[in-house]
């Protein structure tokens, strides 16, 4: 069964919110900001591309400099988080440390190395009245993220806005409030300095559940909201908002094995995709096993997962036809359907590819899905039968991210099928506009 990312991830129905004192100073404290974000849009939107990665190339330097404030902060959230009894993999994606920081900010100097979208031209040609018609690549403007206890978002969230020409509303969740507040004052910080406006980042008040409702409704202030968290935490942000919402997608991820991969590879991915980093959108939650395997290879399939410590979910009798002796914690119906982010994992034998992405079908959440096979024939089938954001062949569902994909970092990962879909880099952060350009031509 998922794990649910923090106390923030459900949103209250919004006739259940009383207009008190404190909440009428919470709600005045988002559309305040919202509207001093819309206020230095305008200017954002001419930023050279130097000037933009000039202040990315300094938030960098600031953030690895002031390491050890940031990690005080991050301590207080960590400590707080064992208090409330938060299980272990939201405290890793809580956590930081050095080595996480300098990561950090090296996606910010990878985002600067990017090329910049703002002005890009998509199309364009000369009318035949002489008019020049051109779509251009243009700033979406201020941009909202709702988002759990990751507080790197925080930093890649400000870095793909600023180049991308966004402003950055940041409504982190209540577990991170210590590590938000330390990593948006050093990025104030660094805008200051700069002569730049310090209002191009700033961080929402998240006391209560109602300020995410206050930012996803601010319409004419806000331009878009992206929401990255949990189940519960997107579908409450998409259907409440009357901002444009652009979903991002929890990663009920499947890789299937076929009776024509090399075993030992396939295992290999298998592990990398649930045990690399569990608590993360792209780990592999399912393992479908070729019915055509021989038992010893399904059973050897299993034996790898409980030998790296990975509890295995599923039907006891379906596995049973693998001989395999291990433990086997029944699957209801949410556990095929939901993230595990633990080491748990659900397994299932399939009737080759065609059972295989029947499942997928049924259970996935449209993120990433792989297959590992030798046989062409079944890749290409399994690759044209999968209705995801991400198909990987033969390759671990880890690599479904930003800077593996090369876009230095990601805003989320979107599950839908309008604007952008899959890893969210500079160019799903812009909109276009068309500009023609004619000498006093009229339209008879």
């Amino acid at each position: 069964m998922a794990l649910t990312n923090d106390s923030q991830s459900v949103l209250p129905n919004a006739s259940d919110s009383v207009l008190t004192p404190e909440r009428a100073a919470e709600r005045a404290e988002v559309l305040d900001k919202a509207t001093r974000a819309k206020a230095v849009a305008g200017e954002l939107a001419r930023f050279t591309s130097a000037r933009k990665n000039e202040l990315l190339l300094a938030a960098a330097g600031a953030l690895v400099e002031r390491t050890e404030e940031v990690l005080a902060a991050n301590a207080q959230d960590i400590e707080a988080g064992q208090e409330r009894g938060l299980s272990e993999s939201l405290l890793d994606r809580l956590r930081l440390d050095a080595e996480r920081i300098e990561g950090i900010a090296g996606g910010l100097c990878q985002v600067a190395a990017l090329p910049d979208p703002v002005g890009e031209v998509l199309r364009g040609r000369t009318l035949p009245n002489g008019i020049k018609l051109s779509q251009v690549r243009v700033p979406l403007g201020v941009m909202g993220m709702v988002y759990e206890a990751r507080p790197n978002v925080t930093v890649d969230a400000f870095g793909l806005a600023l180049k991308s020409g966004n402003v950055a509303l940041l409504r982190g969740s209540k577990s991170a409030v210590n590590s938000n507040t330390a990593l948006v004052n050093v990025l104030r910080g660094v805008l200051a300095d700069y002569g730049a406006p310090e209002d191009l980042v700033q961080l929402l008040p998240c006391d209560s559940h109602d300020s995410v409702q206050d930012l996803i409704t601010a319409r004419g202030l806000v331009d878009v909201v992206i929401p990255r968290g949990g189940a519960g935490l997107i579908e409450a942000v998409v259907t409440r908002a009357t901002v444009p919402a652009i979903e991002t997608g929890t990663g009920n991820c499947h890789i299937y094995i076929d009776a024509s991969a090399d075993l030992d590879e396939a295992i290999a991915l298998m592990l990398n995709g649930k045990t690399r980093r569990p608590s993360v959108c792209n780990a592999t939650e399912t393992v479908l096993i070729d019915a055509a395997l021989d038992s010893a290879d399904q059973a050897r399939i299993l034996d790898s997962l409980a030998d790296a410590g990975v509890a295995v979910h599923g039907d006891a009798e379906n596995l049973a036809v693998s001989g395999w002796g291990g433990e086997v914690i029944a699957a209801n119906e949410q556990d095929w359907s939901d993230e595990y982010l633990s080491m748990d994992i659900a397994a299932k034998i399939v009737d080759g590819v065609v059972g295989a992405t029947e499942h997928i079908a049924r259970y996935s959440s449209g993120h990433t899905e792989a297959v590992a096979a030798r046989d062409w024939g079944v890749c290409q089938e399994f690759v044209d039968r999968v209705d995801a954001a991400a198909v990987n062949v033969n390759a671990s569902t880890a690599f479904t991210d930003g800077e593996q994909y090369g876009f230095g970092a990601e805003i989320g990962i979107s599950t839908q099928k309008l604007h952008a879909r899959g890893p969210m880099g500079l160019p799903e952060l812009t909109s276009s506009k068309w500009i023609l350009a004619g000498r006093g031509q009229v339209r008879p």
